[in-house]
């Protein structure tokens, strides 16, 4: 089994070109024609895929397809075989991704003739290993699912457009005491939390077997029943800060109703609330037992809307020189309740996680005024050399050095950039893969979609839905040994860097900047897909597969060899 997180498919003969990317829980399938151009009859690529332990590829099907021979659209997800993709890449979420050793994937070239009769030429294959943990025993990057509004949800999960009332409490607060009546509840959360809530939950139950570990946590948002019951069972081991800001304090909130519930078990003086200058917005868990050291940080809340509706990632670092960084800081927070007090603290400066073959570090705000991080962030987004990758939540808040450099760096020639967040951001737009100027943010999401897409969940009365996107990471030149990643509670905005309580990891490491690359380029694509889909339902024209082009049509790849972007996209992963 290889351990390489990029393989290169070595079939000479094949006219095409096929490079594998491990993400965390998905493969990025990457493909080029070796000639300067494919031939006018490539109808696109048939995808299949082989279990670790299985004797057969299983192929991946294609909602959308070539016309009906009427012209109508064809509604049923197809075999790419019989309707290719046209897409010189595709992620794919494997049902099964924790398993351990290669998931085989064959790559084929269709053609098309005029007539429509299909042909195939010669394939490409290659393996890659998907295991669950991304540096086992070292350090894990999970990821929520994030896709609530998405075809593969309501496919699994959804009966009426409305119901997520089943899924979901309507309102933060009621999140303790609600209890999900939908049928298939336990597996729509497993789907929709993805592996960084089965990760969170892991590290918890970890700490409760072990009657040596003692337990810190610091937490923004906290309404999900199954942490704080997890948390209640660790009884005078917990030590717990929970964010008392403005929305946070009144009595009736789920912060105030879950200081009271872990007040009873481990003691009024082990609960203490803080809001630092501003807010708390740590989401960090340590662990510090005989048998499990380990520490979870990133941007998931610890609540119904993280880990179900929105985007967001969770790391879980191991070891005894890693979770004491995380320790320090915990301590510092405790003791100083404002910027005066903790900002001179060492957890303030940049530590290192100290694992072997990992160059991971952290800091912890909030930052004394002039000993902030934001402006050598912003300069090293600046310094990119090949590529930048964001998802910014409240990018549209946050004006400053970060969100200055980020629309510089859009800017720049040859310089490829993909990005998105929660809301329109004044002045920053970006470079769609059409070559259309386009603004980055999650746009609106209509339940009333165009054939062949069935409607989706619009949320309404649910107040838990809220917004899907929640990440705070950059990726700087992931293909590059100097790839590196930006990620955790961190805004990047001044509020952020000093006046709440943050984390921010800087991890210098290609196998985890790769991943972050392709969670970001799904995020990126799923969205931008959500615009073509309004703009097919506004003209009544329905999104299908191209047919082999008559004289004077062109073919479906033509903008992938002659728009600059495209260009630059399709040789950048490939």
């Amino acid at each position: 089994m290889s351990e390489e997180f990029q393989i290169v498919a070595g079939n000479a003969n094949a006219p095409f070109t096929l490079k594998l990317h491990r993400g965390d829980g998905m493969t990025l399938l990457a493909m080029n024609w070796r000639a300067a151009e494919p031939p006018r009859d490539f109808a696109g690529f048939a995808l299949e895929y082989k279990e670790p332990d299985g004797d057969r590829y299983w192929v991946i099907k294609n909602r959308i397809s070539f016309p009906n021979p009427d012209g109508s659209v064809n509604k049923t997800r197809t075999s790419s075989r019989l309707a290719p993709i046209q897409k010189f890449r595709w992620v794919h979420f494997p049902l099964n991704a924790e398993k351990k050793g290669e998931f085989t994937y064959r790559v084929t070239p269709v053609f098309m003739s005029l007539s429509g009769e299909l042909s195939y030429g010669e394939a490409q294959e290659a393996g890659i290993a998907l295991a669950r943990e991304t540096y086992p025993g070292k350090l894990n990057v999970t990821f929520t699912r994030g896709f609530v509004s998405s075809q593969a949800f309501v496919d699994r999960y959804v009966t009426d457009t409305d119901g997520m009332h089943t899924l979901i409490p309507a309102t933060a607060n009621e999140g303790l005491r609600f209890v999900p009546t939908h049928p298939e509840a336990k597996e729509a959360l497993q789907w929709m939390g993805f592996e960084a809530r089965s990760a969170i939950l892991e590290v918890l139950d970890a700490a409760i077997a072990d009657t040596t570990a003692l337990v810190r946590v610091v937490c923004f948002d906290l309404n999900d029943p199954a942490i704080v019951s997890r948390l209640k069972k660790l009884k005078q081991r917990l030590r717990v800060i929970i964010d008392n800001s403005k929305a946070h304090k009144p009595e009736t909130s789920a912060e105030s109703q879950a200081a009271d519930l872990l007040a009873t078990t481990a003691g009024a003086d082990q609960v203490k609330r803080q809001h630092m200058s501003d807010l708390q917005h740590n989401k960090t868990i340590v662990v510090d037992g005989e048998h499990i050291k380990a520490a979870v940080c990133g941007s998931t809340n610890f609540t119904w809307r993280g880990q179900f509706i929105q985007s967001n990632n969770a790391i879980v670092v191991y070891g005894e020189h890693a979770i004491r960084p995380f320790i320090n800081a915990f301590e510092h927070y405790w003791k100083h309740d404002s910027v005066k007090g903790f900002g001179p603290t060492e957890s303030t400066g940049w530590q290192s996680l100290q694992l072997d073959d990992i160059d991971a570090h952290v800091t912890f705000s909030p930052h004394s005024s002039n000993k902030g991080v934001l402006q050598a962030v912003a300069d090293d987004i600046q310094g990119a050399q090949s590529s930048v990758f964001y998802s910014l939540a409240f990018l549209n808040l946050t004006d400053g050095p970060v969100t200055d450099a980020i629309k510089m760096v859009t800017q720049k020639q040859g310089i490829f950039v993909y990005g998105i967040s929660d809301k329109r951001t004044a002045g920053l737009d970006v470079q769609l893969p059409d070559g259309k100027i386009a603004p980055v943010y999650v746009a609106n999401l209509s339940a009333n979609l165009p054939e062949p897409f069935k409607s989706e969940p619009t949320g309404q009365g649910v107040n838990g839905l809220g917004s899907r996107m929640h990440h705070k990471f950059v990726v700087i030149d992931f293909d590059k040994p100097t790839a590196r990643v930006y990620t955790g509670s961190y805004n990047f905005s001044k509020p952020a860097d000093n006046e709440n309580g943050e984390n921010l990891l800087l991890i210098k490491d290609r196998r985890i900047a790769v991943s972050y690359m392709i969670q970001a380029l799904t995020l990126f694509d799923h969205y931008h897909f959500r615009v073509r889909q309004a703009q097919a339902d506004a003209s009544n024209t329905p999104i299908q597969l191209k047919k082999a082009p008559t004289t004077g049509q062109k073919p479906w790849w033509y903008d992938d060899y002659n728009d600059r972007r495209k260009i630059l996209d399709r040789e950048l992963f490939a």
